[in-house]
């Protein structure tokens, strides 16, 4: 195998921290011009941060549980972008102190007032919010560690064993990862709202997460092949079922999208309409028509045609749309929680996401810095390597 492993160019470092500095001090100003503005800033950030970080993990674990073969010259990219998953323990603190500003229901005058919430008040109070938080955070940490521990492993020793002890490991958490990203996405964003339920937004977020992994995982592999950082042998075949897998993934998110408000209007229930019409008045029915032509329309154009799914130079074009595109959709989730009469975004927003994207890239590089970039002793690498179109 022709890989001899060579550090990233310093720019991306200077990329990364640049970003990260930046934001950083952005966040810190809108803290203080705007501290309840800041806190759904920082929640909107914080749960694209999950998407890439839980959702890397979950691809790792796929290709585990389903034996593909394709994507191994590329699954330690994944395992990389996995490792904003501890950073997520600490980067929950500021939202648990802002939790009385995030949510109604944690109010006790909204407590002794709605019969409603007192409903729900056995699952919706404070203390089980935080366990939940918690046991949800540990299960993800500890299968990083897990997959991570055993990738690392393989590299030195070449163990076959290895491989088929993280099938089991994938086996367990592909049900857990279904249950704590539901969980993750109903106490983060669907209780901003805490009177409005829907049975399909935890398949919504987890759909949209999966987008955004498969993006973040795109863009990072055909960047580090195209300038030689990978495998000689990794061709632009190679890139086809990356294309297939961003196309199919962003088409089920429609999919699922266009289900869960087909079936609000069709029941017409008070319940459940008043979040769509919020999301229908003023500035923001703009905002929401663009996410259809944002999320859906270009990039089911743009990657439908099977000779874009093997130009290095469009994928990366598209992840990065499709990244933007899944920020965006969660800004739609989360932000007309605060501006009821219409969207704005300005440099708060800017500091916020320029943070998140600093971070990604901080972490790719410190993990690329340490570690080989292909798994150079998995027993499918070579198989992933001689992957081609028939």
């Amino acid at each position: 195998m022709d890989y001899n492993k060579k550090p990233l160019p310093p720019v991306v470092g200077k990329i990364g921290f640049g970003l990260l500095g930046v934001g950083l001090l952005l966040m810190i100003l809108a803290f203080v011009v705007d501290t309840k503005r800041a806190y759904f800033d920082y929640l909107w950030m914080y749960m694209f941060l999950v998407s890439i970080g839980a959702g890397s993990l979950a691809l790792v674990a796929l290709e585990y549980l389903v034996g593909a073969t394709w994507s191994t010259p590329f699954r330690r990219i994944s395992e990389f972008l996995a490792s904003l998953i501890p950073l997520l323990v600490i980067l929950v603190i500021p939202l648990i102190f802002g939790m009385h500003d995030l949510f109604h229901w944690t109010h006790e005058s909204t407590l002794a007032s709605d019969p409603l919430l007192q409903a729900k008040e056995p699952y919706l109070n404070v203390q089980f919010f935080l366990i939940r938080t918690a046991i949800i955070l540990f299960i993800w940490v500890l299968f990083y560690f897990l997959f991570t521990r055993n990738s690392m492993k393989q590299d030195i020793s070449g163990d076959p064993l290895l491989t088929k002890q993280s099938i089991k490991f994938s086996a367990v958490f592909a049900i857990l990862f279904i249950f704590t990203i539901t969980f993750i996405a109903i106490d983060w964003m669907m209780t901003l709202e805490y009177h409005w339920f829907s049975t399909m937004f935890g398949v919504y977020y987890f759909a949209g997460t999966i987008v955004a992994a498969f993006a973040a995982a795109t863009f990072c592999s055909v960047m580090l092949n195209e300038n030689g950082y990978l495998v000689s042998k990794i061709k632009n075949n190679n890139y086809y079922s990356f294309a297939t897998l961003l196309f199919g993934f962003n088409v089920f998110w429609a999919y699922i999208g266009f289900s869960q408000y087909m079936l609000i209007w069709y029941a017409d229930i008070p319940e459940e309409t008043f979040w769509v019409m919020m999301r229908m008045k003023g500035s923001w029915s703009y905002f929401s028509i663009g996410l259809i032509f944002l999320h859906f329309v270009i990039p089911f154009l743009a990657l439908l045609p099977r000779s874009s799914k093997v130009k290095p130079k469009l994928l990366v074009v598209m992840s990065v749309w499709l990244l933007l595109a899944h920020a965006y959709d969660l800004y739609w989730i989360i932000m007309p929680s605060y501006f009821t009469e219409g969207f704005v975004f300005g440099w708060s927003e800017l500091g916020f996401l320029m943070f998140a994207f600093g971070l990604i890239i901080t972490v790719f590089k410190i993990r690329a810095a340490k570690t080989n970039l292909v798994p150079v002793r998995d027993p499918k690498l070579e198989a992933g390597l001689n992957f081609h179109l028939n």
